[in-house]
């Protein structure tokens, strides 16, 4: 059974360790061993449970998956509209680091922490996140959430990325 948890401040080594793991094969995919999750810090990591919606997967004693979520402060003009996207009603959550443990994933556990995702963070309009063009396992994910792309931002001659928007069901 897989339990979906507010991550806290303490999980910051094991939710890192698990993170490298799970972004060694894009790495790879890519031909670029310095992405941005395998080369961030534990302080880093720290300060975005501290600040932000952190989410674990939990079996057992073992912490087998992880995502994030940040609503923009409004005063530094982060997210959506300062990328020159269409304005939403309300706040936008920012998406990042969905990770599932290797050996776990293909068992539903990023749908889980994607949807946890969403319950945690209910005063957003919508969610926002962005993948390489080369990982379709992801894309697939996404699009089966009602995530649609918004746009493609080339960022080298090996990776573009896709950038995606789920708007939240009215409550």
């Amino acid at each position: 059974m897989t339990d979906i948890e507010r991550a806290l401040p303490e999980d910051a080594g094991e939710i890192l360790t698990l993170q490298r793991a799970a972004y060694v094969t894009e790495a790879q995919m890519y031909g670029d061993p310095f992405i941005a999750p395998l080369v961030e810090s534990h302080e880093q990591l720290r300060r975005a449970i501290e600040t932000g919606v952190v989410l674990k997967a939990v079996e057992g004693a073992r912490v087998v998956g992880s995502v994030r979520g940040r609503l923009p402060d409004p005063l530094r003009q982060e997210g959506v509209q300062a990328r020159h996207e269409a304005p939403s009603s309300g706040p936008t959550c920012l998406v990042a680091r969905l990770v599932v443990a290797p050996d776990r994933q293909g068992n539903g556990i990023g749908t889980a922490l994607l949807e946890a995702l969403h319950e945690a963070v209910p005063e957003a309009v919508a969610f926002d996140l962005f993948t390489g063009h080369l990982s379709e396992g992801n894309l697939r994910l996404y699009r089966r959430l009602g995530y649609r792309e918004t746009r493609r931002e080339r960022l080298q001659d090996h990776l573009t990325l896709i950038h995606m928007r789920r708007t939240a069901p009215p409550r």
